[in-house]
């Protein structure tokens, strides 16, 4: 009876282990998420401290704009980034719509693939997909690098 009970015991406990791996995924993903979606509506209320308390030092963003004669590479370094956020019209409106947020995890450091929808004075501009590179600080997940795609319609 003893040697039956051995093998249900281990079942037991490597469920346990693995339902105890998904909950730390999950939260760490929720916590990912967080940072995307403050940085999100920083940007959206043209707030550079909201931004600023989810990206690092430094963060860089590149840009790829796929145009029909070929794509054109750009990189805007955070200064940059935050003076032209600051310099938005109050009358001019801008929202990106994230579509879907594919996460992955190694430790300290995470993926994040946002495909998205841009709009401006609420017509679509353009779409694309946003490649975000986080680290963990402490106990919150900061941006250190975007790059995204952008094509129009």
């Amino acid at each position: 009876m003893q040697n039956d009970s051995l093998p249900k015991i281990m079942n037991k406990f490597s469920l346990f282990i693995l339902l105890l791996f998904a909950q730390l995924t999950f939260a760490q993903e929720a916590d990912i998420r967080r940072s995307i979606d403050t940085f999100f509506e920083g940007l959206h209320q043209k707030d550079t401290i909201k931004m600023k308390s989810v990206l690092a030092k430094p963060m860089v963003l590149h840009s790829v704009d796929e145009r029909k004669d070929g794509a054109v590479f750009s990189v805007e370094y955070a200064a940059q980034f935050y003076r032209s956020v600051a310099s938005v019209p109050k009358d001019f409106s801008f929202g990106e719509k994230l579509l879907s947020c594919k996460i992955q995890i190694d430790g300290s450091m995470a993926h994040a693939w946002t495909p998205y929808e841009f709009y401006v004075n609420g017509k679509l501009s353009h779409t694309g997909v946003n490649s975000f590179q986080l680290v963990k600080e402490g106990d919150k997940w900061m941006i250190v690098y975007c790059i995204d795609t952008r094509r129009k319609p």
